[in-house]
């Protein structure tokens, strides 16, 4: 990681937190944040680090992730340009039980969660959005969990493609996922092997419900799709 050159405002890199802050609370946050750049799978922490920074991406694109039985990986979460990340363990009062990584040439603000705490303590607008995020975050998981596990190979690979429209949106052409994953990631993403995420993108090839250029996607039946990822 490195300090970053991009000119980045605390109030782009972290909106909703900076509009919720006093000018005190800002002067605090300015004189403690850290704006760093993270290279391509470089990783920003890992599992069993104690927590000490609520993080917000700047730009580019990070990946949540666990790493299970016999080296694999489940990707956890997808984080966007200005989520942030990293404080639930803090709250928890417990190490980090997931691993970050940058997906891509990141930029990333980080703000010491004492200071956090500090502030939330005397700003019960702050403590609220820190609610409703978390629990947000938990009802986005408790959805993942039941159709990871109950949907069979199709309709979850078929929501992981939903997934990453929704959360990334699609390049001018309409169509193409705006993000490059993977077959690798893309099954732990799926939570199924390498192997069944290439055959079940081939057979969507051949159903005409997607087209594949090396790591671009490229949506031509998204009705069809989303139905698929319904039905499961």
């Amino acid at each position: 990681m490195t300090d970053s050159s991009n000119v980045v405002s605390l109030s782009e890199s972290i909106p909703e937190i900076w509009d919720l802050l006093n000018s005190k609370e800002r002067e605090l946050i300015s004189a403690n944040a850290k704006i760093l750049d993270f290279k391509k799978n470089e990783v920003i922490y890992r599992e069993e680090e104690m927590p000490l920074e609520l993080m917000c991406l700047c730009n580019g694109k990070v990946k949540i992730y666990k790493d299970g039985v016999g080296g694999r990986s489940q990707i956890i979460r997808m984080i966007r340009p200005t989520q942030y990340f990293g404080y639930r363990a803090y709250f928890a009062n417990q190490p980090y039980v997931t691993a970050a990584s940058a997906f891509e040439a990141s930029t990333i603000c980080l703000i010491s969660m004492k200071i956090i705490e500090e502030i939330v303590v005397s700003n019960p607008k702050l403590g609220m959005f820190f609610i409703k995020e978390l629990s947000t975050d938990l009802g986005i998981a408790d959805e993942r969990v039941v159709n990871l596990t109950q949907k069979h190979i199709r309709g979850r690979l078929a929501e992981s493609l939903i997934f990453l429209i929704e959360n990334y949106g699609l390049e001018e052409d309409g169509a193409t996922i705006s993000i490059y994953l993977s077959r690798e990631d893309l099954a732990n993403l799926s939570n199924m092997t390498t192997s069944n995420a290439i055959r079940t993108l081939s057979t969507f090839v051949d159903e005409h419900i997607i087209t594949l250029d090396g790591r671009k996607i490229k949506i031509i039946d998204e009705e069809k799709l989303r139905r698929i990822s319904k039905i499961g």
